[in-house]
């Protein structure tokens, strides 16, 4: 494998990661409600969410979703049932107030919002399907470990590295008491964002 070709796969995986989608939407709400730490625990979730695919990739899930069509529509299925049980959860709470971290609630646990982040990147199997795809054309068969590694790392790191800044973003006072203006219209775009994207997942 060329230093040309790595670098191809690291930029489009970057752009694909930055591309708005259901992590985008959790990690604003996170970083707005919960502030910084929390939402970067969640970073790394979906951070591992990613590798999580990619491996599956390097591994020949893709090939198997394509020979086993069943197995990737169940996956879909539970996946945009996940997605639209958070969307439900963000409509029907839309009007209640948000007691912020530190003012009398307490953020949910690094553990608790690293799993989170990686259950909602994990619900959707169609990166295994993007990740097969890149590494078809870029990542010949006979690919070192090394540069597999290498390749996952890089994965990994694109996601955490936008996703903190997400977080770091959002967390900030300004963005943080827009949402609070708006908390209840945010919610509930947010939650038919969320609703959208389950369904798109499951009907495509």
């Amino acid at each position: 494998m060329t230093l040309a070709a790595f670098a191809s796969v690291v930029v489009i995986h970057l752009l694909a990661a930055i591309s708005p989608g259901p992590s985008f939407v959790v990690s604003v709400r996170t970083a707005a409600a919960e502030g910084f730490s929390t939402a970067a625990a969640l970073a790394l979730g979906f951070a591992l969410g990613a590798g999580l695919w990619a491996t599956a990739a390097m591994a020949g899930l893709a090939l198997l979703f394509e020979l086993v069509p069943a197995l990737f529509t169940g996956l879909k299925l539970v996946g945009a049932l996940f997605l639209l049980w958070i969307a439900l959860q963000m409509w029907r709470h839309a009007r209640a107030p948000l007691e912020l971290a530190g003012e009398g609630a307490a953020p949910r646990s690094r553990a608790a919002a690293i799993r989170f982040g990686f259950l909602t990147f994990a619900s959707n199997p169609k990166p295994a399907i993007f990740f097969g795809a890149v590494f078809v054309g870029l990542v010949p068969p006979d690919t070192p470990l090394a540069w597999r590694a290498a390749i996952l790392a890089a994965v990994c790191l694109n996601e955490f590295g936008w996703y903190l800044l997400t977080a770091r973003l959002f967390s900030l006072p300004g963005p943080r008491a827009a949402y609070l203006r708006l908390k209840t219209a945010t919610d509930r775009a947010f939650g038919v964002l969320l609703a959208g994207f389950g369904l798109k997942i499951a009907l495509t």
